[in-house]
């Protein structure tokens, strides 16, 4: 029997505020339609000849989009945005399409943007939040990083955030950010409505590493991934170029390997991916040494890409650092590849010409790629949509390709991690011919 989850999205109240958007809620009039509540999709779309399945609603998953009844006025609306945790591609233009489509589709004319992340709902920031209008956002998308500024950590500070949004009467507040980022979200909404407060909280999930649960993919990473390949390709001519050459690229992936699987099959110039997901031994004959070595040997050069949270158990003094979001802090595996390379070739009494890429903060603060771009603008409007018809504790989300709402407690529930029994990592390996399993 298949997994059934509860989708059911909070709301604030009834919407009896009719929408300023002129759409239609006739099929065939040939204008763009309203969506209404009863207008879902389902999660798995698998299925067996001969199998029935009966849904109860909560486990169906809402659509996003406008609604023909919205729950606040547009005059009384105080909107507030705020981006948390490292740099993605993209932020701009989610925090753009947000301010357009409030300003110019609901009319909403109070909007704010929270600068470095939680840190700015701080009381001793008190000059933290600044005004934004269409014109201050007009040409943000072009640029990379957050026009807002960004911070780990403070996502725990839950009363002194929800006091401030108390005193500055903000009644929609918007979290572009990762897991702990939507963590502290769901918190700040409990909090609020623990205290009588109408805040409808909705999330935009920013994850370089494509980890968060029914997130059929983040924003950010194709751009990520096209950035990537372009530091593999020059790894690849590095070590094409020079006798026995080594090309080592360390990418973004510390507990998920997405974007080193994706970009390993976006470059075709990969013959070792090493993710977090699918264990390897160094040593010994299924050891990724003894494997480069063999590879070496035949073709006489090699490019190898590793996540960032690969291979930890490996390290000699593994980290027990985290961050200020609460993230473990991975031990550099790139370096410490690096090293172990030089040495095992040296042993053997084989040169070898090594170069190591870290690009990992060019592809974060890089602008959002065109497809990306559009991606964050519907991200972004139909973060607004369900604001304004007083969704909340939610995110917005695709599945099975339509934008949908997710509750927050399951996206941040678990990672999103690759199976290594997918189609997915079966692709990896065929793309990098690399062994199945490099374990003794």
């Amino acid at each position: 029997m298949k997994q059934q989850y509860n989708f059911t999205i909070p709301t604030l109240g009834t919407c009896n505020v009719a929408s300023p958007i002129a759409l239609s809620t006739q099929i065939g009039d040939r204008i763009a339609n309203y969506v209404g509540d009863d207008e879902f999709i389902v999660n798995d779309a698998h299925a067996q000849p001969g199998e029935t399945v009966t849904f109860k609603k909560e486990h169906l998953i809402e659509k996003a989009g406008p609604r023909k009844k919205i729950f606040f006025d547009p005059a009384d609306a105080h909107a507030a945005i705020v981006t948390c945790g490292g740099l993605c591609p993209g932020l701009n233009d989610v925090i753009r399409a947000i301010v357009m489509c409030l300003w110019h589709q609901y009319g909403v004319r109070k909007i704010s943007g929270v600068r470095y992340g939680y840190r700015g709902f701080m009381p001793q920031n008190r000059d933290s939040m600044v005004e934004l209008t269409p014109q201050s956002v007009a040409y943000i998308h072009r640029m990379g990083g957050t026009v807002l500024g960004s911070s780990r950590g403070y996502g725990e500070k839950t009363k002194e955030i929800v006091d401030t949004i108390e005193s500055r009467g903000i009644n929609m507040l918007f979290t572009i950010g990762g897991d702990g980022t939507q963590k502290g979200s769901l918190q700040i909404a409990n909090e609020a409505r623990a205290r009588g407060l109408a805040v409808s909280i909705v999330g935009i999930p920013k994850t370089i590493d494509n980890d968060l649960s029914f997130i059929q993919k983040s924003f950010g990473f194709e751009t990520a991934v096209s950035e990537a390949v372009k530091a593999v390709h020059g790894a690849h001519v590095e070590a094409h170029d020079a006798p026995n050459g080594i090309g080592v690229v360390k990418l973004m992936g510390r507990e998920s390997g997405f974007i080193a699987a994706y970009t390993a099959m976006g470059s075709s110039d990969v013959n070792f991916v090493l993710v977090p997901e699918v264990p390897f031994d160094l040593e010994g004959k299924n050891g990724l040494l003894h494997q480069l070595y063999n590879r070496i040997e035949q073709r006489g050069h090699a490019v190898v890409v590793v996540a960032e949270g690969a291979g930890q158990d490996l390290l000699e003094s593994e980290s027990a650092e985290t961050d200020a979001s609460g993230n473990k802090k991975p031990g550099d595996i790139g370096l410490f590849l690096q090293d172990k390379i030089k040495q095992f070739f040296k042993q053997k009494g084989t040169e070898i010409n090594l170069k190591y890429i870290d690009p990992s903060y060019i592809i974060r603060s890089t602008p959002a790629n065109p497809i990306d771009s559009v991606y964050c603008t519907r991200l972004g409007t139909n973060s607004v949509h369900a604001a304004m018809a007083g969704k909340s504790r939610m995110l917005i989300s695709m599945i099975n390709n339509n934008f949908v709402h997710v509750p927050i407690e399951l996206a941040v529930a678990q990672r999103n991690c690759i199976d290594p029994e997918s189609p997915v990592w079966r692709d990896v390996l065929e793309a990098t011919g690399q062994p199945v399993w490099m374990k003794n």
